[in-house]
């Protein structure tokens, strides 16, 4: 454990040089955040001392918790026999080739090869890689747009950035010119007094509305997260992704799904797509493929695309120095197993998932909750002040600020999204565990009215 002098050395250090993702830089450089020293099961501590349950997986990415010894040991028995080398120049190393052969065994059949990346924000610019050389060997160069959603999350580098939908993005780095979007299916929010089915189709039809606008000749591809998670936890009305899987039968486009968040097991399948009925052409994966224990990203390659580019004999100039990096690869052999030894997602699917689902619903007649939805392990909780008319607490989503830091200060990890606040624990929690999540996210819920003086 550190002393109280060692966290304040550490805390000064942290405002004087690192820079946060995501984060106000002049206020941390003055007030500093938490210093997490160490983890088990699914607690997290803090220099301090202080526990606290992880209702974020991490970063949505440790669905097996923090205490897996055998994936520990596979990253340290990899590092032993061999530490690094790279994928250019002919080569591969063992765990690459043995993790792509594994991710091909649980992945939708049609996808039988995988491009590695460190990150869910290069495989998405590995996708528009991948996608403009698959239309130009087609003869088809000028086939290269791509359709996005408002609110969506693809990453944060400039291309990954430019395919996301969030404006506060946009406004800070130019995008891709090519890059187009259409309506988020967030019928909270955005549909009001519609049906949800009506709602549902009505958003899927923009991306037709959008296809025939810029010419079906021109439209590469259309990608979207099953679940929009970084967005709020957007989940579509059920008429949704069956008309978009429609719209992607009839013209001549690709469909991306990105599955860095709902991927291995989240939404109940392995993967979203899965869980929706959708066959998609490119799966961009990262996060839980290790346990978040080792940087690790890619690109499921489907045998429409991939068949192209093996037909095309000149170089595909692309890659990065840490593709198929052979520590990161032994981490999602080792988590892979694991997922399939103790039927993970199955037993999640079965019995974790319904119970979680059931003890947040009993949330709804809070008198600040004015939604409670959820899928699989992922959940949000909309604060209202008025159900009927959905007026928001506070502006700036300063009540779900607030009500993000009473549970944290409880002991609960959980984020909050414009005026939600979301959560995606573990898939190893007990029941005990959910209990007490929902519990602590219950007193905060309280906190906040009381705040905000609603009775």
């Amino acid at each position: 454990m550190t002393t109280k002098a060692d966290t304040e050395q550490l805390r000064q250090l942290d405002r004087a040089h690192y820079l946060h993702p995501f984060t106000d830089l002049g206020k941390y450089s003055r007030d500093g955040g938490r210093i997490i020293t160490h983890a088990e099961h699914v607690y997290i501590y803090d220099s301090d001392g202080n526990r606290m349950l992880d209702g974020m997986s991490g970063l949505w990415c440790c669905n097996l918790g923090y205490s897996q010894t055998s994936i520990k040991e596979a990253i340290y028995t990899q590092l032993q026999e061999l530490p690094y080398y790279n994928s250019f120049f002919q080569c591969a190393n063992v765990a690459a080739v043995e993790l792509a052969s594994a991710l091909v065994a649980v992945t939708p059949p049609q996808f039988n090869h995988v491009f590695f990346t460190n990150s869910g924000s290069e495989a998405n610019d590995t996708n528009l890689r991948l996608l403009q050389r698959y239309y130009s060997v087609l003869g088809k160069p000028e086939k290269n747009l791509v359709i996005s959603r408002k609110n969506a999350y693809h990453g944060s580098t400039i291309a990954a950035s430019s395919l996301g939908g969030m404006s506060a993005m946009h406004r800070q780095a130019r995008g891709l010119d090519y890059i187009h979007h259409i309506n988020q299916p967030y019928w909270f929010a955005e549909g009001g007094e519609e049906d949800p089915q009506a709602y549902g189709v009505r958003i899927a039809q923009e991306l037709e509305q959008a296809i025939d606008s810029l010419g079906e000749e021109r439209v590469a591809a259309f990608i979207a997260e099953p679940v929009q998670g970084a967005g709020g936890v957007i989940i579509p009305p059920d008429s949704y992704w069956p008309e978009i899987k429609r719209i992607c039968r009839q013209y001549d486009i690709l469909l991306v799904m990105d599955e860095v968040i709902c991927g291995f097991g989240r939404t109940g399948s392995w993967f979203g797509c899965q869980t929706y009925d959708l066959e998609p052409d490119l799966m961009t994966f990262a996060k839980a493929v290790t346990n978040g224990y080792q940087p690790l990203g890619g690109v499921m390659v489907g045998d429409k695309v991939a068949g192209v580019l093996l037909s095309d004999d000149s170089e595909f100039a692309h890659g990065l120095t840490y593709s198929g990096h052979p520590a990161a690869c032994a981490a999602g052999i080792a988590t892979l197993k694991l997922l399939r030894k103790k039927r993970v997602v199955e037993e999640t699917a079965e019995k974790l998932a319904p119970y979680f689902q059931a003890r947040l619903q009993t949330l709804r007649d809070h008198p600040i909750v004015g939604e409670v939805r959820g899928l699989g392990m992922l959940a949000a909780v909309e604060l209202v002040r008025d159900k009927h008319s959905r007026t928001r607490l506070a502006p700036d989503s300063q009540a779900a600020v607030y009500c993000r830091n009473q549970a944290n200060a409880a002991g609960l990890m959980v984020r909050q999204t414009g005026d939600a606040m979301i959560t995606a624990p573990p898939l190893i929690c007990n029941r005990r565990e959910i209990d007490n999540l929902v519990t602590m996210l219950a007193q905060a819920l309280d906190l906040t009215a009381q705040h905000y003086g609603i009775h």
